[in-house]
């Protein structure tokens, strides 16, 4: 357990957020997009940043599997590791914020009590984007092979079939993937994106 007598933060000295976000000429925000696997979350995410890095804007891109490679890779997917996994993931997102960076993130974020501890990390800065798409259909694109294997007890607990996805009660933006193009999912989300990092200095 930390010390929290021995932990001088030095946030009072540093460039501060504003300054940041002048010179970048935008307003960080952290774009959180959740899903199941297969829903489209990551296409989306690296479509979105892509667009935006076009348009002069300074993003960094979350991912869960890379973040699981590096951060989070002593993490597994019990209730508890997937609850910090999420606490890790918005402590990063807020540093990157307070950077002045558009972050957008791509992570299944199964449960609301972690999208709402999320939310309190982030508070103003999250817009939550719940990239909708069912089961079957995620499972008919099985875009990693994740469904296969889980089929035959490979992926212990998979979520939306030995662990729970709750669906949101609320959502800043909500894109079906089945309903329309990956290209016209894309241009929604940026449309939506686009006026809320938009400087007006």
């Amino acid at each position: 357990m930390t010390n929290l007598k021995n932990i001088h933060p030095i946030f009072d000295r540093t460039v501060s957020r504003q300054e940041k976000e002048t010179r970048f000429r935008q307003r960080g925000l952290v774009v959180w997009l959740f899903g199941l696997s297969g829903s489209g979350k990551s296409t989306l995410a690296v479509g979105l940043e892509k667009r935006l890095f076009a348009a002069g804007f300074a993003t960094h891109l979350l991912d869960g599997d890379n973040v699981r490679t590096g951060l989070n890779s002593n993490l597994g997917f019990s209730i508890e590791d997937r609850t910090e996994n999420i606490r890790r993931i918005a402590e990063v997102s807020r540093l990157l914020v307070d950077a002045g960076l558009v972050v957008v993130n791509s992570f299944i974020t199964p449960m609301r009590a972690n999208r709402e501890a999320a939310r309190r990390i982030l508070g103003a800065d999250l817009l939550e984007v719940y990239v909708n798409c069912s089961f079957d259909t995620c499972a008919a694109r099985d875009v990693k092979g994740l469904y296969a294997k889980a089929s035959q007890g490979g992926v212990p607990q998979f979520t939306g079939k030995d662990s729970l996805f709750e669906e949101p009660e609320r959502t800043d933006l909500t894109i079906r993937t089945e309903d329309e193009t990956p290209e016209e999912s894309l241009q929604r989300l940026y449309d939506f994106v686009l006026p809320q990092i938009s400087f007006h200095g």
